[in-house]
């Protein structure tokens, strides 16, 4: 079969889905590797490297599919397009819940909340996490859980009682549900420092865990085969609940020490493996997301002010991180703290999704005046401004070209400019 596809080699598409998740790094600014024959693959029969299997393909122009923070990866490839999967849209995300819940009472109480919270919404795009969305709040609005349970607002709490309702559903078919979920965190960040999102037997008997119906709470089991033989591997249901359980670990195994050199660490590494497990760390040191977990909290230092000197892309996506990182801790007083002084804020030039926005929005509530808020090419578009509509009117300078913001999003502006105390002075 593979002789035959390959004659019309015009027909085919090869798609990487994930490439973030790939073990392997590749230097695509590498002139020498195109001389050397040994490192490109020009024959389907000839065997070589992964590594250099994905680098011959991707520079015949594919399709790969990878989170933003790996796109750094891609700069020197030859790539001449490139597409922002957007999921759902308008009334796709309502009908998701109507559909997920066989009450209709509950369906439009669950989406009423979610749709009044500008980040729980903003994530609705996508089907895994509306899927989560649902399994975590649906309790809150069947009323199987007491009116002592606040409904989480933030991603970091939403995630805290998706595990929570794990093991107190599920606790009661094995002894020890608690040391069980810490080997299951040990393997998750085992998993995000090496890139690994799929687990075979022997990983599971390294962490010495059994499959079971506590475990299926966390991991699908998919049957792989390789030529005749089959075995049976592991994936977490999604890889954020990968990365949510392996920072929760961090906080069911308290060492101080330890916990600080793991932070450095991380915040050290530049490919992103560890960027959404930061923003949950942040998220657990909050009291109210971890209520049920046991009393470890990681305090904060106080972030470096960071402004709009950060002319770099790693200097930008640096500040945005921390940002996010004030968000999911909601502590006020220590965004204030960070924040209050900030007069210039830069992200021009690097792309900013509606979740961006909305926590940039967030934030921005706890400076003072902005001096020049910089999101010139960020490709914010007419949602992401949705977002920051509520604090346009705080900057003295607003450069918003190159965003494609439409007539709708010009309408925002418009509104936020006829804010009685609006300090804009220039607009671009």
């Amino acid at each position: 079969m593979l002789r035959e596809i390959w004659k019309n080699q015009v027909g085919l598409l090869f798609i990487f889905d994930g490439l973030d998740e790939f073990k392997d790094r590749i230097d695509f600014g590498d002139s020498q590797r195109d001389i050397d024959s040994q490192r490109t693959c020009t024959d389907p029969q000839f065997r070589c490297k992964v590594s250099d299997i994905v680098y011959s393909l991707i520079q015949h122009k594919l399709l790969v599919t990878t989170r933003p923070a790996a796109l750094h990866l891609l700069e020197k490839a030859e790539i001449s397009d490139w597409t922002e999967i957007l999921g759902f849209v308008g009334e796709e995300r309502k009908e998701y819940f109507n559909m997920f819940f066989e009450d209709q009472t509950v369906a439009t109480a669950v989406f009423k909340h979610v749709e009044e919270n500008e980040i729980l919404y903003t994530m609705t795009y996508n089907p895994s996490y509306c899927w989560i969305l649902g399994q975590a709040l649906g309790p809150f609005f069947m009323k199987t859980l007491g009116h002592s349970y606040r409904i989480p607002k933030t991603i970091t709490q939403l995630y805290s009682y998706y595990i929570y309702n794990i093991l107190k559903n599920h606790s009661r078919e094995i002894e020890s549900p608690c040391e069980t979920l810490v080997r299951v965190g040990q393997m998750a960040f085992t998993g995000v420092a090496e890139k690994s999102i799929v687990f075979t037997d022997e990983d599971l008997s390294m962490y010495k865990l059994q499959p079971s119906q506590f475990l299926s709470g966390f991991l699908m089991e998919l049957l792989e085969k390789e030529d005749c033989a089959r075995s049976m591997v592991y994936t977490f249901t999604h890889l954020t609940i990968q990365e949510f359980v392996a920072a929760l670990v961090r906080f069911l195994t308290p060492n101080a020490r330890g916990i600080q050199k793991l932070l450095t660490e991380a915040h050290c590494s530049t490919d992103g493996r560890f960027e959404v497990f930061l923003h949950f760390v942040a998220g657990l040191s909050s009291p109210l997301s971890a209520r049920h977990w046991r009393s470890f909290w990681v305090h904060l230092e106080e972030v470096k002010r960071q402004t709009g000197n950060a002319g770099s892309e790693a200097g930008k996506r640096s500040l945005l991180n921390t940002m996010h990182y004030l968000f999911e801790s909601q502590n006020h007083a220590l965004a204030r703290q960070t924040l209050g002084l900030v007069e210039t804020i830069s992200f021009g030039g690097l792309r900013l999704t509606p979740i961006d926005c909305a926590v940039l929005s967030h934030v921005i509530r706890f400076c003072g005046t902005i001096k020049f808020l910089n999101l010139e090419h960020c490709l914010i578009q007419c949602e992401g401004l949705q977002r920051l509509a509520p604090v346009l009117h705080k900057c003295q300078e607003l450069g918003l070209g190159a965003n494609d913001l439409g007539d709708s999003g010009v309408k925002r502006v418009s509104a936020a400019l006829k804010m009685p105390d609006c300090k804009v002075e220039k607009l671009r």
